[in-house]
This record gives C-alpha cells, structure tokens and sequence, in this order.
C-alpha cells in the first residue's frame, strides 16, 4: 500500500455536489479523519477506520493524519464544503510547515469541494456575479479588531460579503456586533440573505434587508450574503426573488 493523504471537501451535504473525485478518493482510504458531523456522513464500510473529533482541535487532527499517512496508510481528511476555504486544507498545510521534514515528502493531495458560499449563491439566483470577499466571524484564530477592520474595507471597496461561521453558542455576540458595523457603512436597503444548512433537510433561505435583518437567524449552518450597491432583486411573481450582483459595476437594470 503506497502511503498518501487526501484532503477532501465533501460539499454542503448532498450527495449529489460530492465530486467523482472525492467519492473515488473515499472509496481508496484506509482511514478518515474529520469533525465529527462531517465523517457522520460517509457511509461506512469494512476496513475502514473513522477517526472523529471535535471542531477545536483542527491542526491536531491535521497532525493524527499525516502521522497515520507516514505510517504508509491512505488517509483522508474531510471537511465540508471545500476544504481550502477556512477549512482543513490550510490546518494540514500548518502542520506540514511545523512537523518532521518527513512530512514535506508525503503524497498529499487536496480535491476541492462546492463551497458553501457557491451553493448558497446557486439557490439565491447570482448574487456573487460580481467582485466579492469571504470572511470568516470567527474570532477563535485572529482578533476581532481585525474582523472588524475587514468588514470596514469590503464595505468601503463596495465587495458583496460571503462571511462564514456568523455565530454560535459560544460566540452569540459578534453577528451583532457586525451588523452594527455593516448598518454603518452601507444602505439599509442593501440585500441581505440568510442562507441555512443549503442541501440538507433542514435548509432555510431567509431574503431581507440590512435595515430589517434580525442577526439572531444565523447558527454556524448558516452562510451570509450582504449585498454591494449594485446587487439588487429580480421580482418574480408567486416565487421568492432572484439576487443579482451584475457583472458590469454600475449597470442600470
């Protein structure tokens, strides 16, 4: 068995935004390592061997892995949606730049996933046809100075905002407290979407504005979107509206 480590986005949730790829890749391994409700999702089989942890503890899982892949082992490492965006990809990278050399020299490959911003923006119509910014409000691995910071920058550059990882339990403050910055530097009016557990059972889609937006709709199964001054609604009648970001900055409608 030749020793490798793949680094897998699994996607949103459904099965059918799994990649062949990545499905051809969790048919090889021997063992998986991931947060525990993302390795919840493989179907299990004879051989292989499942190793769950929680969502604090990604360069230690990072570690686990590439140890078991120097063992000459097929490993994988999930995450959900794709894996190089605020996920394991740059975990397993950090603990290849920290770790023995021998790591440098192992066969890691990363398979992208659908993003969660990609698959929100599908359900929502195209509201990230123009430039936009990922942000993550997350102030676990960087300070909420420089959150805020960025939230000031996106608006002043006019970006549309994908902003990742909103809130949870132990961090039910800063989706206000970002909203207060964003009710400061754009319109109330600006288009906002609360997009939730996309795929999935459980999937809400909740279309608002800056002005009226309640911050208490976002878990961390939701993906935000806040529009840019050109990002604007396609009436549609008897359905929800369609968002549009055009591609052309400044374009009348």
């Amino acid at each position: 068995m030749t020793a490798k480590l793949y680094v897998i986005g699994l996607g949103p949730g459904p099965e059918c935004w799994l990649t062949r790829e990545a499905s051809d890749a969790l048919a090889q391994i021997s063992d998986v390592y991931g947060y525990g409700p993302y390795v919840a999702r493989l179907a299990a089989r004879a051989g292989l061997c499942v190793h769950a942890s929680d969502n604090r503890v990604e360069l230690d899982r990072a570690a686990a892995a590439l140890e078991r892949a120097a063992s000459g082992r097929i490993v994988g490492v999930v995450s959900g949606g794709d894996p190089g965006v605020f996920a394991m990809a740059a975990a397993v990278m950090e603990a290849v730049e920290q770790g023995p050399p021998s790591w440098r020299a192992l066969d890691i490959e990363v398979l992208p996933g659908v993003s969660a911003m990609q698959a929100a923006a599908a359900r929502l119509g195209a509201p990230l046809g123009g430039d936009f910014c990922a942000l993550s409000l997350s102030d676990n691995l960087k300070p909420w100075a420089l959150i805020e910071r960025r939230l000031i920058a996106a608006s002043a550059g006019d970006f549309v905002l994908a902003i990742y990882n909103p809130a949870s339990r132990a961090r039910p403050r800063q989706i206000y407290d970002a909203f207060a910055v964003l009710r400061t530097h754009r319109a109330g009016s600006t288009p906002v979407a609360f997009a939730r557990a996309i795929g999935r059972a459980d999937e809400r889609v909740t279309l608002t504005t800056l002005a009226e937006a309640d911050p208490a709709l976002a878990d961390m199964s939701t993906l935000l979107i806040v529009g840019a001054s050109t990002t604007r609604w396609i009436a549609r009648e008897g359905r929800a509206p369609f968002l549009l970001t055009p591609r052309s900055y400044g374009a009348a409608p």
